[in-house]
């Protein structure tokens, strides 16, 4: 697992084995245009991309909670080997459940502490289009903490203080959000929950479930959606 460390603006990436991973941070997020990647982070580029952006504000936050390394999904992955992003695949549940913390970055919700009108901000989390996207499902569910934050930085609540509106507005039971063990709910439901989310790549909508069902399988991208989803 590769981890990002943060220094005074400067990044630089670190593997670790399962042994030897140290306490981190690790950002849930909407991927956008001009995300930085594996590649930049080689090249040492990537810092004038709009990605970059939430990078920096995951390493400022988990340097302010004290945790020297951070994960990110769009630049810690060497998508170049199908082999490496195979793995990340069928491991990236489990990076979730096992990280010290994690942080929600919502581009779409625009609340800084000079606009503070609660039903303009309620409004716009509730219409975040991070809770449209496939991937997000298990970053929700992984972890029993979740911290939600505004472009700006700002801290809109967590899991548990924003349970009410993360029930209604994904449809998943309070018991999920909390942390009750997965196989207590039925295939179908947990299902239910991935209904009207969306993926970018279509098999991706089999493949982000993986952690949810709890269960491993190759990655082929290329079968198409039903193919994958026969084969979950």
């Amino acid at each position: 697992m590769r981890l990002l460390h943060y220094d005074n603006g400067d990044l630089s990436l670190t593997e670790f084995f399962k042994s030897e991973i140290p306490e981190y941070a690790i950002l849930s997020h909407r991927w956008d245009a001009e995300e930085v990647t594996f590649e930049d982070l080689q090249n040492r580029t990537g810092t004038n991309k709009a990605g970059y952006e939430k990078i920096w504000f995951c390493g400022e936050q988990a340097s302010r909670d004290g945790l020297k390394y951070f994960w990110v999904d769009t630049c810690c992955i060497d998508k170049s080997s199908s082999a490496e992003l195979s793995e990340a695949i069928n491991s990236m549940f489990r990076w979730y459940y096992k990280s010290t913390k994690c942080y929600v970055y919502l581009s779409d919700v625009l609340r800084t502490a000079v606009n503070t009108d609660d039903r303009a901000w309620e409004s716009a989390f509730r219409n975040s289009k991070w809770f449209t996207r496939g991937w997000t499902l298990q970053e929700l569910i992984a972890l029993k903490s979740v911290e939600f934050f505004s472009k700006s930085g700002e801290l809109l609540g967590d899991k548990s203080t924003l349970e009410r509106q993360v029930c209604e507005i994904t449809g998943i039971p309070a018991k999920a959000l909390q942390g009750s063990p997965l196989f207590s709910f039925s295939i179908a439901e947990r299902m239910s929950w991935a209904d009207r989310r969306q993926t970018t790549c279509e098999e991706d909508q089999a493949y982000s479930l993986l952690g949810i069902f709890d269960i491993s399988m190759s990655v082929i991208y290329g079968e198409e959606r039903e193919k994958a989803m026969r084969r979950l």
